[in-house]
């Protein structure tokens, strides 16, 4: 049930190569047909491209281009993105249940504001680590990365993920407002 992010990277960079291509030769196409000067000359290419041999380091080079790059796509297409959903704890009919890592996070968040003297929180989700950081009321924070990490995993077990995270917490002290 673990829904897996979409290659739009990839297919996006794909596409606009294969859309300039496409416009490079409808232009030229274009110009040929109407008479007028041409941006790409027909003529020059299939000239360059009839008198080059297969022995040419040219095509060699463009040959492992090519096969570079596509074995790049190929290796970006066969990853497995990052999980879109988390699963949530089995049910008891056997069902499953996710969910989403942004609404994951934002639960997080809710809980790690909620505890006194943390006044802003940024989250970073990676893996099976949270990472918190930000800043305090307080002028002395020692004490604040474990309570951050109780609250992080009250978070979880409410919202029944299935596993809790290692949590990293880093606070800065609330500006005493001496020299700058």
């Amino acid at each position: 049930m673990i829904r897996r992010s979409r290659r739009a990277g990839a297919a996006v960079l794909v596409a606009l190569v294969l859309l300039a291509l496409c416009v490079a030769v409808i232009v030229s196409l274009a110009q040929r047909l109407s008479g007028s000067g041409q941006y790409l000359s027909y003529d020059s290419v299939a000239t360059r491209l009839h008198g080059t041999d297969w022995g040419d380091p040219v095509v060699l080079a463009v040959g492992i281009v090519l096969v570079l790059a596509g074995l790049a796509l190929i290796a970006v297409a066969a990853a497995p993105g990052r999980a879109v959903v988390v699963p949530l704890r089995t049910l008891d009919h056997g069902g499953g249940a996710g969910i989403e890592r942004r609404s994951l996070r934002t639960a997080v968040r809710r809980s790690v504001t909620s505890v006194p003297g943390v006044g802003a929180a940024r989250i970073k989700m990676r893996g099976n680590t949270i990472r918190v950081s930000g800043v305090s009321d307080r002028t002395e924070v020692a004490d604040l990365p474990d309570t951050v990490d109780r609250a992080v995993a009250d978070a979880f077990e409410r919202v029944g993920a299935v596993s809790a995270p290692d949590v990293r917490a880093r606070f800065r002290p609330a500006n005493t407002g001496g020299s700058r």
